[in-house]
């Protein structure tokens, strides 16, 4: 994408080019970034600045319609579409589905296998209304052999992939299990940044959406959906930017993610804040910006 529409509340709305933004200086391209807008179908848009391995600046969004004029489908595109109708699948054909937390973190094009702590931790913590028991729970209780969970079982860049075309599944009533022993309805469980809000006793959500940009220290993460939350990855930082090979702000910028996490408010409830549930970087998931 050459142009954006920016629409700044309380502004005129105006068009930038990716070479007349990269001119403004940081502080305005800070306040300018969560305005951004595809000029071809509306969707929200983000700017990535230049890296240091020589990519230029560039506008990019995550959200195209499959027919708008600026969408360009990437080498990758086969790879998502297949994402897609995994998910799909599920929704049309399935009871419900299995969250994969454990299946490899894609960089780019290369596959880095599992690179989660040697320790794998569960969440812990108190789960939400909507969290239900399955039968194995009941086997466990009853002194009963348990039964093998039969749900497809899918990793959260499926997930992620399918929330970010705009699939029915954060509407849908399929159950999704996040271990084998809670599930939740999946309108219940996905979130994006823009509908976020604190929950009863900081029950958790998937969280989902994208990236405008991350802090000068990349602790706190902007979501382009939202100018009321941020996201603080302070406690898992070091292992989040080792899992996905981030090196430099500008990695963060355009990024799809979904994390598992709670909600809560500042303490002058202006702004809410979305923590990763635990420190293992296994509970969030980054699928970069498409140059």
């Amino acid at each position: 994408m050459l142009d954006v529409r920016c629409e700044e509340p309380g502004q005129a709305p105006r068009v930038f080019s990716v070479y007349g933004f990269a001119k403004l200086g940081e502080a305005t391209q800070e306040q300018l970034r969560q305005s951004l807008f595809c000029l071809g179908c509306g969707a929200r848009a983000y700017f990535r600045r230049a890296s240091s391995d020589g990519k230029a600046a560039c506008f990019g969004s995550l959200y195209h319609s499959d027919n708008c004029p600026e969408y360009r489908p990437s080498s990758s595109s086969k790879e998502h579409e297949a994402d897609i109708a995994a998910v799909r699948q599920a929704i049309e054909q399935e009871d419900g589905l299995s969250i994969d937390f454990d299946a490899p973190v894609r960089l780019g094009r290369k596959s880095t296998g599992h690179s989660t702590a040697s320790s794998v931790r569960e969440p812990q913590g108190s789960y939400d209304v909507h969290s239900q028991h399955t039968p194995n729970t009941q086997a466990k209780a009853a002194g009963q052999p348990e039964d093998t969970l039969q749900t497809p079982k899918l990793g959260l860049k499926k997930l992620l992939m399918s929330l970010l075309r705009g699939s029915e599944l954060a509407g849908s009533d399929l159950w999704v299990y996040t271990d084998e022993v809670h599930r939740w309805r999946a309108k219940n469980l996905f979130v994006n940044f823009a509908d976020a809000i604190p929950t009863e006793k900081g029950a958790p959500r998937m969280y989902w959406g994208t990236l405008s940009h991350a802090d000068n220290d990349m602790n706190w993460l902007n979501p382009t959906d939202s100018r009321e939350v941020g996201i603080a990855i302070s406690d898992v930082r070091e292992a989040l930017l080792k899992r996905f090979g981030i090196k430099e702000r500008a990695d963060f910028e355009g990024a799809g993610i979904i994390l598992f996490g709670k909600c809560f408010y500042t303490k002058d409830k202006k702004r809410k804040i979305i923590k990763p549930w635990s420190q293992d970087p296994k509970w969030v998931y980054l699928l970069p910006g498409l140059d």
